[in-house]
Order: structure tokens, then C-alpha cells, then sequence
């Protein structure tokens, strides 16, 4: 089986090949740049997986790339993601986020290729979440507060309009948090372990900058959120949207602590109006029970776990020595 991944140097993308590699997968990955993606990058390098420079705003190079490969899966998950990116640039967020997977569909339905296609959605397509609603179900109204939030709905109904009109088999995921180790600083709980991490080496003084403790999020290993997206791959309904979730929910502040109580320092904590969000809702719970019912998917890694190994992986991006 040949897979492609849209945007496979990117965090959820670097975890997917290398699972699917061990699941004797052949992966093709797209990419900007050869020199995209930092250490992600390197990882992929050892694992046997092709890289493509390819632009996915552009159609043509999408066309001739999908011609080329013919994959039998793509899991396109390619995108703008950071959430205050698309407050600053939210023309960049929509375009890049639509075009691109446009592109993408559009020339599986030229070719009629049989490809099995997953669209990576969010859970911030949910947006506000009322208290009653809780935990959130794939029935639930969507109430986007952000452009990214934005940009991911038009995704989803777009996936759902080539389902229907040309039958490609699309499925759609709105995937609740997912954290673990290679995840970019500017996400909250990999910004928190590289804080302490540089605290730890003397790189910065012992304080930690924090935006909003209070809020609650559910929570997933990537690593889980991986194998769920290649059981939706392989038994999940064309057509269908899953949520992908824990069903249970962590404070931020609760996350720190746990983080902190891995690690000998005594830190002072600041709030940063900067890291604070023009809109937020208080809690957050997923409800993954349908994508569970039909493929038996349930989180496997404890949330301690990947708050260690999130935290050793800063501490070995600056030579810490863990003995």
C-alpha cells in the first residue's frame, strides 16, 4: 500500500509516517521545502520515506504529483494551524487551508482514482461549546471562534461536497487536542516543557510565561491520534466525520504542574497578554464513542507519559543529560 501525507514535516505528520512505516506502509510526504520541518525532518530522513517539494496552493504541481503517485490512501493534513496566526493573517489562513485541499480533491476526481482520502479537521471547528452540550458530539452545533476555526469548517463541508457529487471516499476528523514530543513551542503545553527545559540548562531565568491556566482541554497522545487516523483509513464510513478524543478534560494549569513536578527547579509563574486569546471557552470534552463503536479505538498513553517524554525532548534539543 502507498500512502501520501500532505504536510508531512509538520508535528502530526512526522508522528503518521513513522507509524505507518512500521505498519509496512510505502510513504510519500509533501513538503514546501526540503529544508522544511527542523528536526522533524531528520527523523523522516532515517525512516524511509520519500519527500516531495510541492506547493499545494499550486494545481498543477498537485495534479501532476497525484498522476505521478497514484497513492491508495492520503491523508491530507497540510494547513495552518496556529490559532493566533490566523487572527494576525486571516486572508493567508483561509486561502492556504482551502485552496490547497481543493486542489487536492479536485485532481483525485480528474484521475478517478480510488483513493481512500482523511481530511484532517479540529475541534475548534465546534468553537463555543455551552455547558450542557458537554461532552461534545459530532451532532453538536459548530460555532467558530477564529479564522482557523474558519478555514477548517470549509474543509470539512468541502470534503463532504466531493463525497457526494463525485463519490470520492472521504473520511473527516475533528480531532480534539493532541500533544507529545516534537510539537512546536508555540503550543501551549511544548511551550511550557521548553521553558522549563532551557530554566533547567540556565539558558533563562526561572520564570515561566503562561496565558490562560484556567481553561480545560481534552487531551491526546499524537501517537494515538495516529493509529486512530489509520483505523479511519482502513474502516471508517465514506462520508462520515469522527471526533477523536479522550472524553476527558485537564486544566493548563494542571498540565504546568505536572511538568514542574518532573523537574527539580523552583520557577516564579507570569501571565503574558500575549499568549492570552481574543476568545476562548472555559472547558472542553470530546466525545469519540461513534469513531470507538465502529473501529475499537480508545487512548492508549497516559497523559503523565507524554508530559515526560515532551519534556525529554526539550531537554535533549539542548544536550541535557538525563543521568
Amino acid at each position: 500500500m502507498k500512502a501520501l501525507i500532505t504536510g508531512i514535516t509538520g508535528f502530526v505528520g512526522s508522528h503518521l509516517a513513522a507509524f505507518l512505516r512500521n505498519e509496512g506502509v510505502e510513504v510519500i510526504g509533501t513538503c514546501r521545502s526540503s529544508h522544511q520541518g527542523g528536526d522533524r525532518y531528520d527523523a523522516l530522513s532515517i525512516q524511509d520515506v520519500r519527500l516531495v517539494e510541492c506547493d499545494l496552493r499550486d494545481a498543477a504541481a498537485v495534479d501532476a504529483l497525484i498522476a505521478a503517485e497514484c497513492p491508495d490512501c492520503l491523508f491530507h493534513l497540510a494547513a495552518h494551524s496556529f490559532i493566533p496566526d490566523s487572527w494576525a493573517s486571516p486572508t493567508d489562513t483561509i486561502h492556504n487551508n482551502i485552496a490547497g485541499q481543493v486542489n487536492v480533491l479536485d485532481s483525485l476526481r480528474r484521475h478517478e482514482l480510488p483513493t481512500k482520502v482523511l481530511i484532517a479537521g479540529s475541534s475548534e471547528e465546534y468553537g463555543e461549546v455551552h455547558a450542557d452540550e458537554l461532552p461534545v458530539s459530532e451532532a453538536n452545533p459548530l460555532r467558530p471562534m477564529n479564522p482557523y476555526a474558519v478555514s477548517k469548517i470549509a474543509q470539512d463541508f468541502l470534503a463532504m461536497q466531493y463525497y457526494r457529487q463525485y463519490g470520492i471516499p472521504i473520511v473527516r476528523m475533528r480531532t480534539f487536542n493532541h500533544i507529545g514530543p516534537r510539537q512546536n513551542e508555540h503550543f501551549v503545553t511544548s511551550s511550557f516543557a521548553k521553558q522549563i527545559a532551557e530554566i533547567e540548562e540556565g539558558l533563562r531565568q526561572p520564570v515561566i510565561y503562561v496565558g490562560n491556566l484556567e481553561a480545560q482541554r481534552d487531551f491526546t497522545d499524537v501517537r494515538d491520534v495516529v493509529r486512530a487516523y489509520w483505523l479511519a483509513i482502513q474502516h471508517g464510513t465514506p462520508g462520515e466525520c469522527y471526533n477523536i478524543a479522550s472524553g476527558r478534560s485537564w486544566s493548563i494549569g494542571s498540565l504546568l504542574k505536572m511538568l514542574l513536578s518532573m523537574s527539580p527547579i523552583t520557577v516564579t509563574i507570569e501571565q503574558d497578554a500575549a499568549r492570552m486569546r481574543p476568545s476562548d471557552v472555559p472547558i472542553v470534552i470530546g466525545d469519540a464513542a461513534k469513531f470507538t463503536s465502529q473501529t475499537g479505538w480508545q487512548p492508549e498513553i497516559p497523559i503523565e507519559t507524554t508530559m515526560r517524554e515532551l519534556l525529554d525532548y526539550w531537554r535533549d534539543q539542548f544536550g541535557h543529560d538525563k543521568e
